[in-house]
């Protein structure tokens, strides 16, 4: 796809022009994905960046052949000048980056925290919360002074104990300290910045799993349901919009009532 490719204008329902750019790290399948498409609907440009590649170009299709606008671009979230490089891209398209969305994340094996090796819970915290760091770090950088939203999804593993996911849960953990640290860093340069923790939600990292393994996680939520990505991207392009300007630093759970028990 060419690189300016159905980058002509929106408007939102209400006609007022969407002159922004949003990047979706993590933006090739799952709430990553969903955010992505919701924003583009909505006429932002969207910069779709996953390290799967071919997933982000599918997703950018998809966007372009109803209207919207979109780029793909393979990203790893673990290489600090890949990000760098992204992010400059996205800030340099229509409008500046104003929008960004940090939702690259891997489950990493599920094995009691003895026996979990070292190397796994590396490889786990490199995506999860060093990943999110060099996003946010460059993301910052980008929109100080000109005002933006960054959106980093955390999930219910930040809250709540779930056996074999130590390494999962900590680098939420961590993901919740940087949003908030980031939004009284920044507030003052016209930034917001929010997390969003998820429960169950019909993504690729949850459908990988063992047959059965959600099965009483399931059974806990009061909805008797997982969540669609959808569902999850309705409730980031309302963070993101003008309706909910006085949220920042604020971690916004999205768990059909899990945490509720």
């Amino acid at each position: 796809m060419p690189d300016h490719a159905h980058l002509s204008g929106h408007t939102t329902p209400h006609g007022t022009p969407r002159h922004r750019t949003a990047l979706v790290i993590g933006g090739a399948s799952g709430i990553g994905a969903a955010c992505a498409e919701r924003l583009a609907t909505e006429g932002t440009t969207v910069v779709v960046a996953d390290l799967d590649e071919d997933g982000a170009a599918r997703v950018a299709t998809r966007i372009t052949a109803t209207g919207g606008a979109a780029l793909p671009r393979r990203l790893d979230v673990t290489d600090p000048d890949a990000v760098a490089r992204v992010v400059e891209e996205a800030t340099a398209m229509r409008g500046g980056l104003r929008i960004a969305v940090n939702s690259a994340g891997i489950m990493g094996a599920l094995r009691p925290l003895a026996e979990l090796p070292p190397t796994d819970f590396e490889a786990v915290m490199r995506v999860n919360l060093y990943g999110v760091f060099h996003s946010m770090r460059y993301q910052l950088a980008a929109m100080a002074d000109k005002g933006g939203v960054i959106v980093n999804l955390a999930s219910i593993a930040a809250h709540s104990g779930f056996r074999g996911h130590a390494a999962y849960a900590a680098a939420k953990q961590g993901v919740l300290a940087l949003t908030r640290t980031a939004a009284r860093e920044y507030a003052d340069r016209g930034i917001r910045v929010l997390s969003v923790s998820p429960g169950i939600v019909e993504t690729p990292l949850i459908t990988a799993l063992p047959p059965g393994t959600t099965d009483g996680l399931v059974a806990s939520v009061p909805l008797r349901r997982t969540a669609r990505p959808a569902e999850v991207a309705a409730f980031v392009a309302f963070l993101v919009s003008d309706d909910a300007s006085y949220l920042t630093g604020s971690d916004h759970i999205v768990d059909g009532g899990y945490l509720a028990k």
